[in-house]
């Protein structure tokens, strides 16, 4: 017995490590280019055109990042898409939440449909909405506007988020909100005490997924933000780049604007990523 096992202890063990290999290849292959942007973003317009590559930055200076916080835009466009994308994790959290909880807890007329639509809006191209967007937002004054941007990111958000969360809180089960009721609590008391907790998970991913979406957009933003002081950073990123490109572009400095708008968004990501893809698969198989 022990001479049969030996054999196939020693396949899988052989395929596991080629497995983790491949694995390990992939993920490098994948970080490089991040990689790459951080160690450009240190060294200056010489260095980069050379022949040669760098890939460590020794002798590199801070001389790119400090032209990038000297930009006038800069800061603007930071305060902008940090209100931006603040408002639409907060819209979207409170309107996906409610939806979710109406389609889960409730049986009404049209619920079937209500939830079909949800999958139908998420395949419409975001391109086709451009021009109904643009005349809308033109219509009722918030072209240029903040909160016009926010309410077209939290639109484009919130089916998903509420296809999300509908399986956590149909993952939850009612009993749970039936036994506090019986124990003399009401049944709003009943669900914030005993229910609410147990989304956490579904929340916290909720949320990354809007934060991520409004943080990075970009083609809804150039539509919408048409005035050079109603710039995101995306867009702030775009006009930095073509300001660079009219001297010849520098990419050192186009490398570290990348890492200021990008690297922020990776450190928060790293730091929930273990709950989201919690509530990214818990949200996907219930329900």
């Amino acid at each position: 017995m022990s001479r049969t096992l030996g054999p196939a202890r020693s396949r899988r063990s052989t395929r596991r490590t080629v497995l983790t290999v491949v694995a390990v290849a992939v993920a490098l292959v994948w970080a490089f280019p991040v990689y790459w942007m951080l160690n450009s973003a240190f060294l200056d317009k010489v260095t980069l055109q050379s022949s040669t590559p760098t890939f460590l930055p020794f002798g590199g200076s801070l001389d790119n990042f400090a032209t990038v916080f000297g930009d006038a835009g800069f800061v603007r466009a930071l305060g902008i898409s940090l209100a931006v994308t603040l408002i639409t994790v907060a819209a979207a959290i409170v309107v996906a939440f409610l939806g979710a909880l109406a389609i889960s807890r409730f049986r009404f007329r049209g619920r079937r449909s209500f939830v079909l639509a949800l999958l139908l809006i998420q395949m419409l191209p975001a391109e086709g909405l451009f021009i109904a967007q643009y005349k809308m937002m033109s219509s009722i004054g918030l072209l240029n506007n903040i909160l016009g941007l926010a309410l077209l990111y939290t639109a484009a958000v919130v089916p998903f988020t509420v296809w999300m969360l509908r399986g956590f809180v149909a993952g939850v089960p009612v009993e749970l909100e039936e036994a506090a009721m019986v124990d003399g609590l009401s049944r709003t008391k009943a669900f914030l005490r005993i229910t609410f907790p147990l989304l956490a998970p579904g929340l916290v991913a909720s949320g990354v997924y809007a934060f991520l979406q409004a943080w990075n957009e970009f083609t809804v933003a150039l539509v919408v933000m048409t005035e050079e002081q109603s710039r995101t950073l995306p867009l702030w990123l775009r006009g930095f780049v073509q300001a660079s490109a009219t001297r010849e572009t520098d990419w050192g400095q186009v490398m570290a604007a990348s890492t200021v708008v990008a690297v922020p968004v990776i450190i928060f990501f790293l730091v929930v990523q273990g709950r989201m893809s919690n509530g990214l698969v818990g949200g996907a198989v219930k329900g």
